[in-house]
């Protein structure tokens, strides 16, 4: 096992680069990406940094060189003979050869795009500009750099003695959840950790201790990398970036009010069983749902991903039942903000209703709440989204409005559009 707290005394980037590889990252970002290079291969996409925490100043804590001496790095990067191997003849959610021929030759001689950097006051300016399906495998690999550039910032004064009393206390915690986890019947959980997680190396030991400590209960990782080099099962579907896109490519309203389903219709015709999974709440959960095609409601289940999770799951069971299907055979994945009593309480009041299963992310692969002075290491809320497509600006509404984005007058757009009524703003757990 890897002794952390020691190759964090003696970090040396060359080494240890923050990432290590293309496929350090979320395995639905290559299902999505694959789909884009299908279906939207010519689409033009603007992704920025956003940092939610503005309290958190990023720019005075991370050197600009480490930070463009990172992404340099990884733009040298390019699929080895062994990952391609993996992702042409690996089977993912019981499917052979998921990654079509096409899209793998491209992908092996793929090297990211150039990047545009500029600290503005207290804070870093990232952007990634052009064709979607190469400017978006982008998004996870500079969150891992920023988030991880941060905690070697807080984390660089300390000694060889209080790094390993450090890590053995976050050990600690991370196996203390996992044996209250133990409690709970039929559970089923995964990492979703990669995006805001502490570092490579302690996403890599959390997924270790998950797996022995929860046995069949941990359904797999969405690290691509780590479930390769674990051998466990690769986990993820889609995300809000497609009906973004997809909306923000609409040229009128009725075209717009289409586009949430238009996604979902390319995925159908690639994908089906556990991957076919919805994501409701880009524009409001009840009004997508509302006004989804029959066609959907045969779908396997829903990931439900901001506002209040218990509401959302119990629409889309009430939907499945408007529609004549049976809830009990549909799964529902909760993935917002999620630590151990959400879990078990969650699991507690569906459990029964339908397949419950959680994606669980920073609060594993990142809770070091509390362990060091000022609470240097407490995470924070870090995204990186498409914010235009073709020139025109995308919109996010969400669930929950504190994590809506987008011009002003285009969520009111939106709104309208979607029959967004008044929402109930919830604090943003990362």
């Amino acid at each position: 096992m890897v002794d952390i707290a020691t190759r964090v005394y003696n970090h040396k980037w060359k080494i240890d680069p923050i990432v290590r590889s293309l496929i350090d990252t979320d395995f639905y970002k290559l299902l999505m990406c694959q789909s884009v290079f299908r279906n939207k291969p010519d689409t033009q996409v603007t992704f920025s940094l956003i940092n939610r925490s503005t309290h958190i100043p990023l720019a005075k804590l991370i050197d600009e060189g480490e930070l463009r001496e990172q992404l340099d790095h990884i733009r040298s990067l390019s699929l080895s003979r062994g990952e391609s191997t993996w992702l042409r003849g690996n089977t993912f959610y019981g499917k052979r050869q998921m990654f079509r021929p096409d899209f793998m030759e491209w992908f092996e001689g793929m090297r990211l795009p150039p990047y545009h950097l500029e600290r503005k006051g207290d804070q870093y300016e990232l952007t990634f500009e052009g064709k979607w399906h190469e400017v978006m495998l982008w998004e996870i690999p500079a969150l891992a750099v920023l988030m991880e550039l941060r905690s070697r910032a807080a984390l660089d004064p300390m000694g060889k003695f209080e790094l390993q009393v450090l890590y053995a206390r976050a050990m600690t915690r991370v196996w203390e959840k996992i044996e209250a986890l133990r409690e709970v019947d039929n559970l089923s959980i995964a990492d979703f950790g990669t995006r805001r997680r502490h570092s490579y190396l302690w996403q890599d030991w959390c997924v270790q201790a998950m797996h022995e400590g929860l046995g069949n209960a941990f359904t797999g990782t969405s690290n691509c990398r780590i479930a390769m080099m674990r051998e466990l099962e690769a986990i993820g579907t889609n995300a809000h970036e497609l009906p973004m896109v997809y909306a923000a490519l609409a040229d009128d309203d009725a075209e717009l009010a289409r586009a949430p389903y238009d996604v979902l219709s390319d995925w159908h015709d690639e994908h089906d069983g556990n991957l076919r999974i919805i994501l409701p709440d880009t524009y409001g959960t009840k009004g997508f749902l509302d006004h989804a095609p029959d066609w959907l409601a045969g779908w396997t289940g829903i990931r439900v991903d901001s506002g209040d999770p218990a509401t959302a799951a119990q629409t889309a069971i009430d939907w499945w039942r408007a529609r004549g299907e049976d809830p009990t055979t549909k799964r529902v994945i909760f993935s917002d903000g999620l630590d151990v009593d959400k879990i078990k309480e969650l699991h507690a009041q569906f459990a029964g209703k339908a397949k419950v299963s959680f994606g669980w992310g920073t609060l594993l692969t990142n809770d070091f709440r509390g362990l060091v002075p000022n609470d240097a290491l407490a995470p924070f809320s870090l995204v990186c989204k498409a914010v235009s497509a073709n020139g025109r600006p995308t919109v996010k509404l969400s669930d929950n409005p504190n994590k809506a984005m987008g011009p002003a007058d285009e969520i009111a757009r939106y709104k309208r559009v979607f029959g967004v009524g008044e929402q109930t703003a919830q604090q943003v757990i990362v």
